[in-house]
């Protein structure tokens, strides 16, 4: 059975035919690093890091490729604002989204290029559309005559007559018509800047995904994704762009991930309900995160809440605790036993269910139900009397094997006795020095493993709850 996914350009399901037999190209846009990322950044690294993860499983060598956008007017007025150079704030940012998304169990891609270690190649591009007259030099500005590229909105399904009537030239633009968009900016004074045909300047933001998915992987890659914010203007002038020097199909399949709500409003700044990984990684299990983003398609919207995360948790503790039942009554289990081949059957058909939902176009809510149901029945095993090692090994392999598909990690992180130990004694000084704050931290975090203190006369008690 081939794998089903749901294509933008087409609108439509299309079983996976890659481009070279058992082999992925796989492009999906990073982030601009002039910040920590938020949850709405988080959702795509994690859903395509499980689509990696998931054709991999399938069989299929993939190289995968994510970008950061080290360089443009966001980093630019961080940087001034903080007195730092752009190269410094986009270093200390990459490395929180490492840090970041690394927690959230996402694998790095193969190669995370960056836009100003690749001018180079970004400059050749630009200049061979120039030469193949799809754009044009203005005052040290180079533009896209959008005009010129006939297909110009087949990724959002809007026409060019249609998008006209929506735009306009912006106060500062020396573009000959609204629709045509930047492939190199003049440099204003004091900006960081690179010597070009043109004259002093920085790449715009939509060319560079082009030129570094092309040097990367080619001029078509199989499979090309993002948040569904970036399928227009971005992804849609990423096509332009290519196609136009190319002349060949930039990417067979689009695949686009929902947006996240808060509290079940928008996500935005000026609603103030603007959240960063980092700092709901203070005070969450990251796995959680992860998990509550995988338990809904990832083509539909998403509700982020307390609320959420809280159901989330408990649903992920579930499964962890089917998985130590197992690990436990291995120890005394036998063998083998008469119903062996039935159970190992049951498994079997859990794996096939599995992969079904998620060849339906990673259909991970459908993938979870069949987890849990894979649970539900390692429960009804160990009710048995007698059970088998063969039996146990195996349910504790499929889990292992699926939950890894899905990046999860089924052994919880449960404290020891001498790490819960140092802890106390760590909230003890905290209180001797007046650190209320810090003791009250260190009381939740216990709290949070299930770990139960009582403060006695005779000095702190603990408990597994």
């Amino acid at each position: 059975m081939a794998i089903r996914l749901f294509n933008t350009l087409t609108r439509k399901k299309e079983p996976l035919v890659p481009l070279e037999e058992g082999k992925i190209k796989m492009y999906v846009c990073g982030p601009t690093v002039y910040n920590y990322i938020h949850i709405g950044n988080a959702r795509p690294v994690i859903v395509f890091d499980m689509v990696r993860r998931y054709l991999q499983y399938r069989g299929y060598e993939v190289t995968f490729v994510s970008n950061f956008t080290d360089v443009d007017d966001r980093l630019i007025n961080a940087a001034n604002a903080l007195g730092e150079d752009v190269p410094t704030i986009a270093n200390r940012f990459i490395e929180a989204f490492f840090e970041d998304v690394s927690a959230l169990g996402c694998v790095r891609a193969d190669v995370h290029p960056r836009v100003t270690e690749n001018i180079d190649i970004i400059i050749e591009f630009i200049q061979a559309l120039i030469d193949k007259g799809f754009a044009y030099e203005s005052e040290g500005d180079v533009y896209y005559a959008t005009q010129k590229f006939p297909q110009y909105g087949k990724l959002s399904h809007q026409s060019i007559d249609e998008l006209q009537l929506g735009s306009r030239i912006e106060v500062g633009e020396k573009k000959a018509d609204p629709l045509d968009f930047v492939l190199w900016k003049a440099a204003k004074e004091g900006e960081i800047s690179w010597e070009s045909p043109w004259g002093l300047g920085r790449p715009g933001w939509h060319i560079e995904c082009s030129a570094m998915a092309r040097k990367y992987l080619g001029d078509t890659i199989d499979i090309h994704a993002g948040g569904q914010d970036l399928t227009f203007p971005h992804h849609e002038n990423e096509i332009a762009q290519t196609e136009a020097l190319t002349g060949k199909p930039f990417a067979r399949y689009w695949l686009h991930n929902g947006y996240i709500n808060i509290d079940n409003e928008k996500m935005s700044k000026s609603l103030g309900n603007f959240v960063l990984v980092h700092e709901i990684l203070k005070h969450h299990d990251p796995q959680i995160v992860r998990f509550f983003m995988l338990s809904v398609h990832y083509r539909n919207p998403i509700n982020y809440s307390d609320e959420v995360l809280e159901n989330a948790a408990a649903a992920l503790e579930r499964l962890r605790t089917s998985y130590e039942n197992l690990q436990h009554r291995k120890q005394s289990s036998a063998n083998l036993t008469e119903n062996d081949h039935e159970w190992l059957e049951v498994i079997h058909r859990h794996r096939e269910s599995f992969v079904k939902a998620m060849d339906d176009d990673f259909n991970t809510a459908n993938g979870i139900a069949v987890l849990f149901d894979l649970a539900k029945q390692a429960n009804y095993y160990l009710m048995e009397k007698n059970t088998s090692e063969t039996v146990i090994d195996a349910f504790m392999k499929e889990f292992e094997s699926l939950c890894g598909v899905l990046g999860i990690i089924l052994e919880g992180n449960e404290l020891h006795d001498e790490e819960i130990e140092a802890l106390i004694e760590q909230r003890i000084q905290a209180r001797k020095n007046r650190q209320f704050q810090l003791a009250d931290d260190i009381r939740d975090q216990l709290k949070e493993k299930n770990i139960i203190l009582e403060d006695t006369p005779q000095g702190t008690r603990w408990k597994r709850g």
